[in-house]
């Protein structure tokens, strides 16, 4: 199951595709027992699908049972055991992906042209991603980061081994002579294309970077390196070998005391622009400045979740199922802000008090 949304990978999602381009979409549980129910909604959505496929004029006979096949090889790719809060099914003609979301999706089918891909852009902001970069002189790992977990991204020529005749940094390491591997022209070469691949990388995904390893490590790092320049530096060695869990413990009090500066940054800016009068809140005015581009930082409360339609002027209440409701507004929002240029901030739940769970900065 797919878990990283790169700029490279939103735009070919959002390619257009021959009708009908699959969107399913259907909340799912970490934990029992609401987990035991996740098998019969995954079987249930999917076979809504089928059923919209089948009484669709517009789609051929040997489309449809392509559509289908890869609908069912998307249900067997499925893992429920390690599912988040979403679950988000892509097929069309001559393809399939299936995607977890650490962000619930409300249950729904949608055939068209285009993916649906807001709830995964959604999703990906609340995350918060950043990379971890655990640098030794043997080994260089990439990590993927998370709001509570690193794992180990195989991609971009990570992780990098050092492939060196007469090398042995464990008996540099028993004897004392750690600081002279970071001398050896060798390791300035491995560092310096470590420096590259990384870089490339983050051309691809951007996400703030940190930076591990032996203090000697990150100082050949910060010379012969261009990409990580600018990254948060972690002065802890043994992490390019270590367990996930290990680097995700290593990383989580920076982690969650950037957080905290991110909470009272965005706390003072709304406070600022009630005073400039460039103070928005609640999810209808939200919506209406979104739609002409004149938010520029919008926070949302991490659980914030609400259901509207549109009554040809504003958005208003709705109960889940009605005609023409709206169940994931936040996330259209939030793709929008996104699309047009909003830095967009997920804050916990309480942080924007009477303002409703969501509130913007205009930009004039």
């Amino acid at each position: 199951m797919e878990h990283a949304l790169s700029p490279t990978t939103l735009a070919e999602l959002r390619r257009p595709r021959p009708y009908p381009a699959v969107s399913v979409l259907t909340p799912t549980h970490r934990r029992e027992p609401d987990k035991a129910q996740d098998p019969v909604r995954l079987r249930n959505v999917v076979a809504e699908a089928k059923k919209q496929l089948e009484h669709d004029p517009a789609v051929p006979r040997d489309r449809r049972a392509d559509v289908v096949a890869h609908l069912d090889q998307a249900l067997a790719e499925v893992d429920l055991t390690h599912t988040e809060d979403g679950l988000v099914i892509f097929a069309a003609p001559g393809e399939h992906q299936v995607w977890s979301l650490a962000r619930p999706v409300p249950e729904r089918v949608v055939l068209s042209d285009t993916f649906l891909t807001r709830n995964l852009v959604s999703a990906q902001a609340a995350e918060r991603p950043f990379w971890v970069l655990s640098v030794a002189s043997d080994r260089i790992t990439l990590w993927n980061g998370g709001a509570d977990r690193v794992a180990e991204e195989h991609a971009g020529g990570f992780p990098m081994i050092r492939d060196t005749e007469n090398f042995d940094p464990e008996r540099q390491e028993r004897v004392g002579d750690q600081r002279s591997a970071y001398r050896d022209e060798g390791t300035r070469h491995f560092l310096r294309e470590a420096d590259r691949a990384v870089g490339a990388v983050l051309r691809d995904s951007p996400r703030p970077l940190y930076v591990t390893g032996e203090p000697a490590a990150l100082a050949l790092l910060n010379d012969v390196g261009e990409a990580t320049k600018g990254a948060a530096q972690v002065p802890r060695g043994g992490l390019a070998h270590a367990s996930a869990d290990a680097v995700w413990q290593a990383l989580r009090p920076l982690i969650q005391a950037e957080e905290a500066r991110t909470v009272d940054s965005v706390a003072d800016q709304l406070e600022a622009a009630r005073g400039h009068r460039e103070f928005v809140a609640g999810v209808d005015e939200v919506w209406q400045n979104a739609k002409q581009a004149r938010v520029r930082l919008l926070a949302v409360e991490e659980n914030y979740r609400v259901t509207v339609r549109d009554d040809g002027d504003h958005l208003v209440p709705a109960d889940s199922g009605d005609l023409d409701a709206r169940e994931d507004i936040v996330d259209e929002v939030v793709e929008q802000c996104l699309e047009t240029g909003a830095d967009v901030r997920f804050v916990p739940d309480g942080t924007l008090g009477e303002a409703g769970g969501i509130a913007g900065v205009l930009r004039y």
